[in-house]
């Protein structure tokens, strides 16, 4: 197969200053928890994206002067000659497969706690960001920026941009967005200066313009200088001469960068969940850039769709198709475009566990593609898995999300694989989950996986297909998987903060009776002590079922955990928007049948809350039922010649998706080792001397 003509135009190339891009396919800088500490799985996350196809492949945030120190969330440092080798693993990487290398130099200002430092904070003004999330939080407040303060971050950011060029980067960026220091120059609430670079919008840029122009004689003509810059606000607040600060703010650095990077403010909008957000969402609020500048213009939007890649181009939007979430999922999207294979686009599903890895502090995860930033600690290849030296006969119990995955893999390995399922459908969970608002993309984790197993002849699918312990022993296939699940338990949650006791009763239900569609009567209070996706889903899901809904948590917020993927804020407007009432730090005690009682967490303070029924969304445990079985019946296992029985997924132990994928894919590409093999513990580059002048450059 060949390129569709459609999509030609996602393969010229384009100029970025003195630079080429071979296509229009940018990996944007983002957060990928692979520091300096770990440049050599940094390196090879890169390199798959160059090798898949990415024209441009870009670092994360790349912190120019200790004085910018976000720890003890991960951040890469280009401060000394250590720095300069690490990344250069990665730009060697990157040029192997002709791709152009990005840095993104950053400084946060007043939106970092400089914990590790202990340096005062920069700020424009001293004002800080005063963060809800405790990850964020920190007492130290910023230090208001003197003239000397300016002088010194520019020649920190000319210095960095000079050991940026040493390590082999092409393009070069500053970065005035999502709330960092240039950001703040930017926006009146941050900036209250009344000196030159403060009050009119021609005064707010300067800061952002010498950024730009000290980055440009520090590379000379060797890279491109990039702009990063967040829009959103300054579209909302009208212009003097222009229809926003926006539009006065590209009008008046038109010429100056050599590519502008256009961004959302805040991470809820800038990189939303899918749940909320659909493809392209960012046009509204950039779709004027091009015509204000003639430089090349990159934006993000989920994109993965080649129609919609090439609309963007064609409408004068964009420039280059800009991918964060959608490179994670796919390192190989644009050579699949290319080669006309766009239905074996492994497409992101807009769940946002990428981002909750930066949170967490540790290398990315993705729920589609369970390789990322297991390149280098576990060798895995996104496309290729090594060919089994002895294939199996293997029975896969249960077609959810690791079972689908386990039989993908191991398929490609050249196994003959069975994959059986009780249901009329594969998938697993998400054939309910997919249903509920706003979950529908997370159906692509099923549909690609289908779409590659219904074309290999050496997995058979079977449906509507419930095995026992002599059905199995009968197959007697050399082994056996079971990714049965888990399911749903009404323990209730004790002041201790864990699982105990247990409410049971007519109208107490849980998820797994919502999936099977039994519907609440009457008003219903949700209890949910999960505190991921579920729990505020089914409450949308049973209002928009005209069921009065209530929601207790004995978490700080609903869905806590959704604050590590970004949908905290969109969690509490969509309940807000279906009249959900939030109570939260509330530990559920009894119910009656007419009211249930609550308990605040630390106080012990009583309250009732009408309600006929309740659902909670606490606890899972897995579905052990055959394995016990098979277990039992050992002897017969083996006279049968069945060499093994396993569990993966949710069977051995409940997570999210994500982790039942890769449990799935891990089993598969570990079945048949010799031995017991963990993954590879990279090493920081230290050839150079640890004693180091940070304020002196590489050159």
């Amino acid at each position: 197969m060949g390129i569709d003509q459609r999509y030609e135009i996602l393969f010229e190339p384009v100029r970025i200053g003195p630079v080429t891009a071979p296509n229009r396919f940018y990996q944007v800088p983002h957060a990928s928890g692979m520091t300096n500490a770990l440049p050599r799985v940094r390196a090879a996350f890169r390199e798959a994206k160059a090798e898949g196809g990415w024209g441009v492949i870009c670092t994360g945030a790349c912190s120019i002067d200790p004085s910018s120190d976000d720890a003890p969330l991960p951040f890469a440092t280009m401060w000394d000659n250590n720095d300069i080798r690490a990344h250069a693993l990665m730009t060697e990487a990157v040029h192997r497969h002709g791709s152009l290398a990005g840095v993104e130099l950053w400084h946060g200002g007043a939106s970092v706690m400089n914990r590790a430092s202990r340096l005062p904070p920069l700020s424009p003004s001293g004002i800080p960001w005063m963060a809800t999330h405790v990850g964020f939080m920190g007492n130290l407040r910023p230090k208001t920026m003197d003239r000397a303060d300016i002088r010194d971050v520019l020649r920190w950011q000319a210095e960095g941009a000079r050991k940026a060029r040493t390590a082999g980067f092409d393009i070069v960026y500053v970065y005035a967005g999502m709330g960092y220091l240039g950001y703040e120059f930017l926006l009146p609430e941050y900036n209250h200066r009344t000196d030159e670079y403060g009050g009119s919008i021609e005064n707010r840029v300067r800061f952002v313009r010498e950024m730009i122009e000290v980055t440009k004689d520090a590379v000379g003509k060797d890279c491109g200088v990039a702009l990063r810059v967040s829009l959103e606000e300054l579209r909302g607040r009208p212009g003097a001469n222009q229809p926003s600060e926006a539009h006065e703010l590209i009008e008046l650095l038109a010429d100056v960068p050599d590519l502008f990077d256009v961004k959302m403010d805040s991470s809820p909008t800038d990189c939303s969940a899918s749940r909320f957000t659909g493809e392209g969402s960012h046009e509204p609020v950039i779709d004027f850039v091009k015509s204000l500048t003639k430089k090349p213009v990159v934006g993000v939007g989920r994109f993965t769709s080649p129609d919609t890649m090439v609309s963007q181009i064609r409408r004068g939007v964009l420039d280059f198709i800009g991918g964060a979430r959608p490179s994670i999922a796919d390192p190989f999207l644009p050579n699949k475009i290319r080669e006309g294979r766009e239905d074996e686009i492994r497409e992101c599903i807009g769940c946002n566990i990428c981002i909750s890895s930066w949170h967490d502090g540790v290398p990315v995860r993705c729920t589609q593609n369970p390789t990322a930033g297991e390149e280098w600690r576990r060798g895995w290849h996104p496309e290729r898995v090594e060919r089994a030296a002895k294939p199996e006969r293997i029975l896969i119990v249960g077609g959810g999300p690791a079972g689908l995955e386990c039989a993908l893999t191991l398929g490609r390995a050249g196994h003959e694989v069975t994959l059986a399922d009780s249901g009329r459908a594969f998938g697993g969970r998400l054939t309910f989950e997919r249903t509920l608002p706003g979950l529908a993309a997370w159906n692509r984790v099923v549909d690609y996986r289908l779409g590659r197993l219904n074309r290999m002849t050496n997995v058979s699918l079977y449906l509507e297909s419930a095995l026992g312990a002599d059905e199995i022993i009968d197959l007697a296939p050399d082994r056996v998987i079971l990714a049965t699940g888990a399911r749903w338990t009404k323990l209730l949650y004790s002041a201790m903060e864990i699982p105990v006791g247990r409410l049971d009763g007519p109208n107490v239900f849980t998820p797994d009776e919502i999936a099977a569609g039994r519907l609440p009567d009457g008003p219903t209070l949700v209890f949910d002590f999960d505190n991921y996706y579920m729990g505020g889903v089914l409450a949308e899901h049973l209002a928009a079922q005209g069921v009065p809904v209530s929601y207790a948590t004995p978490a700080g917020r609903a869905s806590a955990w959704t604050i590590m993927t970004n949908e905290l804020p969109l969690v509490h407007r969509a309940l807000s928007r279906r009249r959900v009432s939030v109570a939260t730090l509330q530990v559920l005690k009894s119910f009656d049948g007419e009211a249930a009682t609550l308990a605040h967490l630390f106080t012990g303070e009583e309250s009732r809350v009408a309600c006929r029924s309740v659902l909670i969304v606490g606890l899972r445990l897995p579905r052990n039922e055959l394995h016990d079985a098979l277990v039992a019946r050992s002897d017969e296992i083996s006279a049968a010649g069945i060499r093994g029985v396993d569990r993966i997924g949710d069977a051995l132990a409940p997570g999210a998706i994500v982790h039942a994928v890769h449990s799935g894919h891990k089993f598969a590409r570990e079945l048949g080792a010799a031995a017991f093999q963990p993954y590879r513990r990279d090493t920081p580059i230290v050839d150079a001397a640890p004693d180091f002048e940070t304020r002196t450059a590489a050159e």
